[in-house]
């Protein structure tokens, strides 16, 4: 299979979100933000996902013609109501009311509730860096983290990115789940039935698997770190935190009632709060100091760490962030690779919403 351009995904992933009575705005957003998974090499994230987009649409969980509710409490925090909205859109729009507010006070968060999967996390934090600014996103998700010490899935895969600008495109983007794996990467290796790596995922009897689709048969994923030996308390408390700004800090749920992305999983009903969570925000470069000396320190940081001694000589020290930029490079010059399980879904939506994309001729 050929690899396809990035310009026609972008293009058939638009029509799939315009059938199902996106306007043009948000059709072009959630299209920007998937395409820029599959661009960035974060494959679970991107077209992948659309399929799952399409079911929960269907089946009245995700609102097409979301009515977005922000109120400010403070000067630089506010709150957004997604209405039901897709979260690749209401991020989106919630990124830019923080960047509104930093503009004029320095910094601005938002939390947003009532949403549903917003897609990868660095997406929304690198916008910060049209206003020269630090951009943070995270979201918490459906659960199937145990909690360290526990046999209970409460926690999601709960990613947060922190990006950070330098000069010329350099760049700091910590883009990572607080859970051992996230779950995309469990569901990569199934679609090429390939084992997972020891400490990943537990099966539900609480013994260790490489099997990828343990969480189909109740299994849960470990938080990061794995076990106590490896400290696993911290990726624990790395994904609380997530799930308490995300969901319990802004009337989204959390834990436990964080509705399903599968469609086939009702949410549940005695859930104390509104959709799924998120937490966005920036806060100006020249806050500390002036923004050109703090984009040149980051560039001396990077140079050090990139010349620090690798394990292996033939594999430099990489920085976070400089994987996925690599990949997006290279793939907006010579197109995307889709796996066959996934160039076959698309097909069937084109076929289901008869489409007629030229991307399946």
């Amino acid at each position: 299979m050929s690899a396809t351009k990035h310009e026609a995904l972008h293009q058939f992933v638009q029509e799939i979100f315009l059938n199902k009575g996106f306007s043009e705005d948000h059709a072009r957003i959630s299209a920007d933000v998937l395409i820029a998974a599959d661009l960035r090499g974060i494959d679970s994230h991107g077209v992948a996902r659309l399929s799952g987009y399409v079911r929960l649409i269907d089946k009245g969980r995700i609102n097409p013609k979301p009515k977005f509710n922000f109120t400010t409490r403070k000067r630089t925090m506010g709150n957004m109501d997604a209405d039901g909205g897709i979260g690749l859109v209401s991020a989106h729009f919630a990124m830019e009311k923080a960047m509104e507010m930093c503009e004029e006070y320095g910094s601005g968060w938002v939390g947003i509730q009532n949403s549903n999967h917003f897609g990868i996390a660095s997406y929304h934090a690198l916008r910060a860096f049209e206003i020269n600014a630090v951009g943070i996103a995270m979201t918490n998700a459906s659960p199937l983290v145990y909690p360290a010490g526990g046999r209970e899935r409460m926690l999601g895969t709960n990613p947060i990115c922190v990006a950070i600008p330098g000069n010329d495109g350099r760049e700091f983007v910590l883009d990572m789940a607080t859970s051992a794996a996230a779950n995309g990467k469990l569901e990569i290796a199934s679609r090429s039935n390939k084992e997972i790596p020891e400490g990943w995922v537990l099966n539900a009897d609480g013994t260790s698997t490489k099997d990828p689709n343990a969480l189909k048969s109740g299994g849960g994923l470990l938080s990061l770190g794995s076990d106590a030996d490896h400290g696993f308390h911290k990726g624990y408390g790395l994904g609380a935190w997530v799930d308490i700004f995300s969901g319990v800090l802004t009337g989204a749920n959390f834990g436990p009632w964080v509705p399903p992305f599968v469609s086939f999983l009702d949410p549940a009903t005695d859930a104390p709060g509104k959709g799924i969570g998120h937490f966005v925000g920036c806060w100006s470069l020249d806050g500390f100091s002036d923004a050109q000396t703090a984009k040149n320190q980051l560039d001396v940081w990077i140079d050090r760490f990139k010349k620090s001694i690798p394990a292996n000589s033939d594999q430099p020290v990489i920085v976070p962030g400089e994987p996925e930029r690599i990949h997006e490079n290279d793939r907006k010059v010579n197109g995307i690779e889709l796996n066959a399980v996934v160039f076959e879904d698309l097909k069937t939506l084109n076929q289901e919403l008869k489409l007629n994309s030229k991307l399946f001729v």
